[in-house]
């Protein structure tokens, strides 16, 4: 190999090697990707909803399945798992969403999209934001929809 081409493949080589950083969490090497998939028991609260919980079950290739576990009638665990959807961001953020069913004050339950907008706090716990969009019009908010938010929590189950 030449010269300019050896000056120009070690440039490549330190190019990708300075752009390829593993995550770290508390002191150790994380693939975030393959880190995320499993079980993890999510335990949420959500204004105008109350505290809840879920089964998380991150599949390979951003895929998942939601089981809520009390947010039936009656507080009654979901008879069906839901589809849902991941992604792993930078700085150890993952999100994650699905379409759920939740019950609305003492009377009433309302379809929308699920959002878990998370940090990991550990190589086996997630916490971070909950959105909940429901799937009515609300005249009263500006962006047309009821919109309910809070907090979350995520642990591996094992």
């Amino acid at each position: 190999m030449n010269k300019p081409g050896l000056v120009c493949a070690l440039m490549l080589f330190i190019l990708v090697s300075y752009s390829w950083k593993p995550e770290r969490v508390a002191g150790k090497t994380l693939d975030l990707q393959n880190g995320f998939v499993g079980r993890w028991q999510v335990k949420f609260v959500l204004s105008g909803i109350g505290e809840k919980n879920l089964i998380f079950d991150a599949q390979a290739h951003g895929d998942g399945l939601i089981l809520l576990q009390d947010a039936g009638p009656q507080n009654q665990p979901a008879s069906s798992k839901v589809p849902a959807a991941w992604s792993v961001l930078d700085n150890n953020r993952v999100n994650a969403s699905g379409e759920v069913e939740l019950p609305l004050g003492t009377c009433c339950r309302e379809s929308g999209t699920l959002i878990l907008k998370g940090k990991f706090a550990g190589t086996n716990s997630i916490s971070g934001k909950a959105i909940f969009v429901g799937s009515s019009e609300d005249a009263e908010n500006v962006l047309g929809y009821r919109i309910s938010t809070g907090t979350f929590t995520a642990t591996r189950e094992n």
